[in-house]
């Protein structure tokens, strides 16, 4: 799906790295950040880090970010639990051999 919306392949392949890859910018970081913090079992979401989330995104900006994720997080479970297997919306671009 990222790369119908012009992500190139590149970064999603590196997604793993958005705290250190060049190709992620500051409100990539900050917003990855917040949904690891969210996802990852036994992690919080820091008052440093709402702090930080704050200078990118409004209240209701913030509400809409937090659903999303919360949302996606739910479906993974729901997935997960009954075997729903993915539905395969990113696929690699296959590389031309020259």
């Amino acid at each position: 799906m990222g790369s119908k919306l012009g992500i190139a392949d590149e970064k999603i392949l590196t997604l793993a790295d958005y705290a250190t890859s060049p190709l992620y910018n500051e409100l990539e970081r900050v917003t990855l950040a917040y949904a690891d913090n969210m996802t990852i079992t036994g992690q919080e979401v820091s008052d440093n880090d709402f702090a930080r989330l704050r200078e990118f995104y409004t209240d209701d900006e913030l509400v809409e970010l937090t659903e999303i994720i919360a949302w996606e997080n739910a479906s993974s479970k729901f997935n997960r639990a009954l075997r729903i297997p993915s539905q395969g919306l990113w696929k690699q671009k296959e590389l031309k051999q020259g």
